[in-house]
C-alpha cells in the first residue's frame, strides 16, 4: 500500500510539472502582428521599406524582452497592391495565423477592401502608408473603430500640395494628373476641393492607368491649357512616365504632388527629368535627431540598400513606428485582447518616441490619425535624393513637430 501510494504521488507530481511546463509554453508564445503590403510590382519600394522598417522595430523590441514578456512575430504577406489579394490576406491573418493586430497597407483601395474583415474581428489595424482620407473613416458609423493611421492622409496633403504650387510658388494655372485607383481618383478629389478653397479650378484634369508608359495625350491636353505646373497623384513607375514625356515634348513644368514623388522607382527611372519634383513628406533620410540617425545607421547596415538611400524613407519610418505604437499598447492594456489594444491605443498614457514624431496621445475616441497638418515638410528630388526643398525646415529638422492638438 505504502509503495503504491508513493507511485501514485510520483505520477501526480509528474503530471503536476506537465501541466505546468504547459502553461509556461503558453505563456511564451508569440504576439503575431499580420504585415501586409506589396513586396512585388509597382508599389513595391515603398512595402519593401515598410516591411523593413517593421522588421527592425520588431528586433529591437524583442532583444529588449519583447512586450509583456513574449516575442513579437510578424506573419507577413504580400498583397501586390491587389485588392482581391488583399481580401484574401485578411481571412488568412484572421482565421489561421490569429494575429492580435496587423501592420501595412500601401494601397487605399487594399486597406478599404480588406480592413472590414479585421474591424469586424475586432482587430485593431496601423494603416502606416496608405493614405487615401476616407481609411480610417470607413466605420465612423459604428460603434468602435479598429482602424488606425500614422501617415499623412490625403486631406492634410492636398491642402499642403496647393498651398506650396499656389501660394508659396506663385503658379496661375494647374493641371491634375492622377492614376485611376482609388489612392489616384480620392486624391484628385481632395486636391479639386482645395483648389476650389482658393478659388481655382484647374486648367486640365487627366487620368492614366497603372502600367501606362505613355503620358503624351494626357500633357499634351495640360500644355495646350496653359499649365504652368503639374499637380500629381500617383505611384512611382507612372509618375516617372510623366516626367519622362515632359522631356519627350521638350515641355517642362514643375511637378508638384503626393508623397510618392519620393519613390526610388520615380527617381531613378526619371532620372535627370525627375529633378526638382515636390512633395509633403513625414520622414527625409537626414540623421537630424539621435532617434532618426539610430535609425537610419540600423536600417543601413541591416538592409545595404543600394547608394545608401532607403528606396521609400517615409514608409520605413511609419512602418517602423507603427510596431513601437502598437506595442505600447499592448503593454498598456496588459493583454493581446483586440477590444483592449484598440480602448488603450486611444487612451496611451505613455509617449512614444518615434522616428517620424514623438507620440504624445496620438489618438482618440473620435480621432484615430497620428499625424497632424503641422508635422510634414516639404521635399525636393536632387541629385537622386529627396532633401528638404526649403532651408528653413532643414534648419529646424532636429526640432520633432509633435502632433497638434485640437481645439
Amino acid at each position: 500500500m505504502k509503495i503504491r501510494f508513493s507511485k501514485l504521488a510520483a505520477q501526480a507530481a509528474m503530471a503536476s510539472a506537465v501541466f505546468s511546463f504547459a502553461g509556461l509554453a503558453v505563456a511564451a508564445d508569440p504576439i503575431k502582428i499580420g504585415v501586409d503590403g506589396p513586396f512585388t510590382g509597382g508599389s513595391s519600394s515603398m512595402g519593401v521599406s515598410m516591411r523593413d522598417g517593421v522588421r527592425l522595430a520588431v528586433d529591437e523590441i524583442n532583444k529588449s524582452g519583447g512586450v509583456l514578456g513574449r516575442k513579437l512575430q510578424v506573419v507577413e504577406r504580400d498583397d501586390e497592391a491587389k485588392n482581391e489579394r488583399g481580401v484574401q490576406i485578411a481571412q488568412e491573418l484572421i482565421n489561421k495565423e490569429k494575429v492580435t493586430a496587423v501592420v501595412g497597407y500601401i494601397n487605399t483601395g487594399v486597406a478599404l477592401a480588406s480592413q472590414r474583415f479585421f474591424q469586424d474581428a475586432k482587430i485593431p489595424v496601423m494603416n502606416n502608408v496608405a493614405t487615401g482620407s476616407i481609411v480610417t473613416q470607413q466605420f465612423k458609423d459604428q460603434p468602435d473603430n479598429y482602424v488606425f493611421r500614422n501617415a499623412a492622409n490625403d486631406s492634410i496633403q492636398a491642402p499642403m500640395i496647393v498651398e506650396e504650387a499656389i501660394t508659396r510658388r506663385g503658379f496661375k494655372k494647374v493641371a491634375i494628373l492622377a492614376d485611376s485607383t482609388n489612392y489616384g481618383q480620392l486624391g484628385r478629389e481632395d486636391l479639386e476641393k482645395a483648389l476650389a478653397a482658393k478659388g481655382i479650378k484647374p486648367v486640365a484634369v487627366e487620368k492614366f492607368n497603372i502600367k501606362d508608359v505613355d503620358m503624351t495625350a494626357q500633357l499634351l491636353k495640360a500644355k495646350e491649357a496653359g499649365a504652368d505646373a503639374v499637380l500629381t497623384y500617383g505611384i512611382g513607375p507612372e509618375l516617372a512616365q510623366i516626367a519622362n514625356g515632359m522631356t519627350k515634348l521638350g515641355w517642362k513644368v514643375p511637378m508638384v504632388g503626393s508623397w510618392t514623388l519620393s519613390m526610388a522607382n520615380y527617381i531613378d527611372n526619371a532620372g535627370p527629368g525627375g529633378e526638382g519634383a515636390r512633395m509633403p513628406q513625414t520622414f527625409i533620410q537626414q540623421p537630424d535627431t539621435p532617434k532618426r540617425k539610430a535609425f537610419i545607421d540600423a536600417y543601413l547596415k541591416t538592409f545595404k540598400p543600394k547608394n545608401n538611400r532607403i528606396d521609400s524613407p517615409v514608409s520605413a519610418a511609419q512602418g517602423y513606428d507603427s510596431i513601437y505604437l502598437l506595442a505600447a499598447a499592448i503593454k498598456q492594456a496588459n493583454s493581446t485582447d483586440g477590444p483592449k489594444i484598440k480602448d488603450a491605443l486611444e487612451n496611451l498614457s505613455a509617449k512614444v518616441d518615434g522616428v517620424v514624431t514623438t507620440y504624445d496621445k496620438p489618438f482618440s475616441k473620435t480621432d484615430h490619425e497620428a499625424i497632424s497638418a503641422n508635422i510634414p515638410v516639404f521635399g525636393e528630388v536632387k541629385q537622386g535624393r529627396v532633401v528638404y526643398a526649403y532651408a528653413e525646415d532643414m534648419k529646424k529638422g532636429g526640432d520633432v513637430r509633435v502632433k497638434a492638438v485640437k481645439k
